[in-house]
C-alpha cells in the first residue's frame, strides 16, 4: 500500500527562506528579524536594519505578515529619526 511506511506525524523541516526575508521568531516573543543563514540546526536572524544576530529554532519561525514587516521597518525608521541608531 502506498505510504504505509510513512509516519503521519513526521514533520518536514521548513524550507529555507531567501536571504534577507523578514521572519517572525515565536521562540523569542514574536521578534521580527531578517533571515541571515543557517548555523548548525538553527537559523540566524538579525534585527531589521542591522544589529546583533540571534539563533532561532526553524520550527518556531514563520514568514512575517505584511503588517509585521511594516511595523518592524517603521520602528527602525522612527528610531533612526530620533538618533537612536544610524
Amino acid at each position: 500500500m502506498y505510504g504505509e511506511n510513512v509516519c503521519p506525524n513526521a514533520q518536514q523541516p521548513p524550507d529555507l527562506p531567501a536571504l534577507g526575508a523578514l521572519m517572525v521568531d515565536s521562540g523569542h516573543g514574536d521578534r521580527v528579524g531578517e533571515f541571515r543563514g543557517v548555523a548548525g540546526a538553527r537559523w540566524s536572524l538579525r534585527p531589521v536594519g542591522g544589529g546583533v544576530e540571534w539563533e532561532a529554532e526553524p520550527h518556531r519561525v514563520r514568514p512575517a505578515l505584511l503588517i509585521e514587516q511594516l511595523r518592524a521597518r517603521t520602528a527602525r525608521l522612527n528610531a533612526r529619526s530620533r538618533g537612536e541608531v544610524l
